[in-house]
């Protein structure tokens, strides 16, 4: 029988793999909400979406995962920046509310394509670590557990290098935080931001991929968009170490609500965190003091 000391650490390691997936959901959220000033509600279909175009090369045409991935992190990708470029940038300079109202109304069409494409019923990717585990300290450690925190923590890297180290990350930076002062210096804002929405829908895509061996493909895994925004919200609106640092948060917590604490709290554990820092400090853990840029 499992030991206590055991019991946590076995739910810990859980709790950050989890909690990595929601991590790498919010960032692609946040990146488009600080570029845009869109809060992406479609955000989750379009990974949705990314989860069965995945299996269905792996099992219509043999692909190996991998392949499977690249290729649908790509489609996805080039997905997300048409979306921007010819229907999101249609309501620039319009209040936040018609962005809202637009990504669920696409939200609601990209569902329907992938029900009428793939069908609804849920899906099973295989990956080449399913099943496979090792014993450390008395816990087993899932090798897919291990290879989503890695993958996610080199993504965040490689997002914080690209930013830091690029002139297009730089230029990126500066485009979120003035529109017009950087296009005064020669920026073309507007391809930038669809390029922010092609990356976002890669990294949305490749969350959703490593979903799915957990929770299967299904259209209902657009719900972890929820589990995204409370996440968002905990690390602070806005910020990209704040969404990767309330994932990780928001996973735990769920995690130990559902082996400590009565039946069903897990369920509801990331909402009552929301409602909580909604609440007490709305700003979150690396929140701006000011709600909105000037």
């Amino acid at each position: 029988m499992m030991g206590a000391f055991e019991l946590f650490a076995q739910v810990t390691v859980n709790g950050i793999a989890t909690g990595a997936i929601y991590a790498l959901v919010a960032l692609g959220i946040v990146l488009i909400y600080k570029a845009t000033e869109v809060l992406n509600f479609a955000h989750g279909d379009i990974l949705v979406f990314a989860a069965f175009s995945a299996w269905a090369m792996m099992s219509w045409w043999g692909l190996p995962f991998w392949a499977a991935l690249v290729i649908a992190a790509g489609a996805v990708g080039v997905l997300s920046y048409g979306l921007d470029a010819v229907v999101i940038r249609r309501i620039a300079g319009q209040p936040q509310f018609a962005g809202v109202m637009l990504t669920i109304a696409l939200a609601f069409m990209i569902r329907g394509l992938v029900g009428m494409t793939y069908g609804t019923e849920a899906q099973t990717i295989v990956t080449p670590w399913s099943g496979q585990s090792t014993t450390v300290l008395g816990v087993a450690v899932a090798h897919l557990s291990v290879v989503i925190m890695l993958v996610v923590l080199a993504i965040t890297l490689g997002l914080w290098l690209f930013f830091r180290h690029t002139k297009l990350g730089i230029a990126m930076q500066a485009a979120s935080q003035n529109q017009l002062a950087a296009h005064l210096n020669g920026v073309r804002v507007k391809r930038l931001n669809s390029l922010v929405w092609a990356l976002a829908g890669a990294t949305a895509a490749v969350a959703g991929i490593f979903l799915a061996p957990i929770a299967f493909v299904d259209t209902s895994l657009w719900l972890i968009t929820l589990k995204a925004l409370a996440a968002i919200v905990l690390g602070g609106f806005g910020s990209l170490p704040g969404a990767v640092i309330g994932g990780i948060l928001i996973g735990l917590i769920e995690q130990y609500a559902g082996v400590y604490l009565p039946h069903g709290f897990k369920d509801i554990a990331a909402y009552l965190v929301l409602i909580a820092v909604l609440i007490i400090h709305p700003r979150g853990l690396m929140g701006e003091a000011h709600g909105r840029r000037v």
